[in-house]
């Protein structure tokens, strides 16, 4: 074989490998999901591999609740469902990727964690105030 056949079998090995990666990968993406539930139990998500929500149940005591702070709790849990799927992407694509800018393209697009605690009702608010300094 000479070398120009050398390197095009190469290169396919190389093109079937990568086939290979991204469809494992697709597969392993497929079944990431993420749940949360709010403090108290009012509000439990699932969210799916890109972070959209796909499941949210909500108890008689979310019914209780003001819409506001119904709606506020949802996106914090939320939210927090998302910071999980995005944890368990960012594992799978690293173990594909490796480290480099195909991985920080990743890692750039998933959900922030901003590190601000979810809402906080009345009874939470004496009970474990927040100090701000």
């Amino acid at each position: 074989m000479n070398s120009a056949q050398q390197w095009l079998a190469d290169y396919d090995a190389t093109l079937a490998r990568a086939a290979a990666d991204a469809k494992a990968a697709g597969a392993a993406l497929g079944q990431v999901s993420g749940t949360a539930s709010s403090p108290r139990g009012e509000v439990s998500v699932q969210v799916g591999p890109s972070g959209a929500l796909v499941d949210i149940r909500l108890t008689p005591a979310a019914r209780a609740m003001e819409a506001e702070k119904l709606a506020q709790l949802i996106l914090a849990t939320t939210q927090q469902a998302q910071r999980t799927v995005g944890t368990h992407v960012m594992e799978i694509m690293t173990g594909y990727l490796g480290d480099g800018p195909a991985l920080d393209f990743v890692r750039d697009n998933m959900p922030v964690d901003t590190g601000e605690p979810g809402p906080q009702d009345d009874d939470d608010f004496f009970d474990n105030p927040r100090v701000i300094v």
